[in-house]
């Protein structure tokens, strides 16, 4: 893996228009990269025609399958189990999704837990993927300390998120501790929508960020041997 990039941009009614900004996205950037989206980045939270964004899921994983080929792509999608709704996170690779959960913590200050159910703790783990330890943690579960732990010994962690701009120093907080106290790089994605923090971002294992701004993909250099020096220079036991 070369490098990580973090997305930044505007969700709208339009889920076809998302789809394409994404894959135009995708497609300019260079092969053996890891690649985070905002979540539901496509369809948003557009529970007034949620059977819509659920049935649009089944086009873009077939487009987003086409697009991973030499890249990983981590998005989330709203789509139906068993006669229930999940926020899904699956990770594409290489024309196939390597890697799929739903979303344990649902936000209930924005009703999330009306319109979906909620995966489960256990199913927070770290994967393998093309050699990286790659964690994820969706948008509210960056709350909970106790699935940080679960996450120590990641190389990079992802972050898709639709966070509020009310508490934008706390996605900028937690995003960057994160990355400091697991020793990793934190790829974080958050949308450019106007109620969003709009602070997409990439912070290395000793704690540098870099912000999208107005850029809406933000490119960063893979290291391993970052991860490895500051593990031995400030060792707390991760291995």
């Amino acid at each position: 893996m070369n490098q990580l990039c973090s997305l930044q941009f505007e969700t709208t009614p339009d889920y076809n228009t998302n789809l394409k900004t994404l894959i135009t996205l995708i497609e300019d950037i260079k092969d053996n990269s890891l690649i985070v989206a905002p979540e539901v980045c496509l369809t948003g939270f557009d529970y007034e025609n949620i059977d819509n964004a659920i049935e649009f899921s089944e086009l873009a994983n077939s487009e987003l399958k086409k697009s991973s080929k030499n890249k990983i792509i981590i998005v989330t999608l709203l789509e139906r189990a068993d006669g229930e709704v999940f926020n899904l996170v699956k990770v594409f690779h290489n024309g196939e999704i390597v890697f799929t959960r739903a979303k344990a913590r649902l936000f209930r200050f924005g009703d999330e837990d009306k319109f979906m159910s909620e995966g489960s703790d256990e199913d927070i783990q770290i994967i393998d993927i093309a050699g990286i330890k790659l964690g994820i943690l969706i948008c509210f579960e960056l709350r909970f300390k106790k699935l940080w732990q679960k996450l120590e010994g990641c190389d990079v962690i992802a972050v898709p998120s639709w966070w509020g701009v009310l508490r934008t120093e706390h996605f900028k907080t937690l995003t960057r501790a994160l990355a400091i106290i697991n020793q990793c790089y934190v790829v974080a994605s958050d949308p450019l929508n106007e109620e969003c923090s709009k602070m997409s971002g990439i912070i290395t294992p000793n704690g540098q960020e870099r912000r999208n701004g107005n850029k809406p993909c933000l490119e960063v250099e893979y290291n391993r041997k970052e991860i490895l020096t500051m593990r031995r220079y400030m060792d707390v036991g991760i291995g």
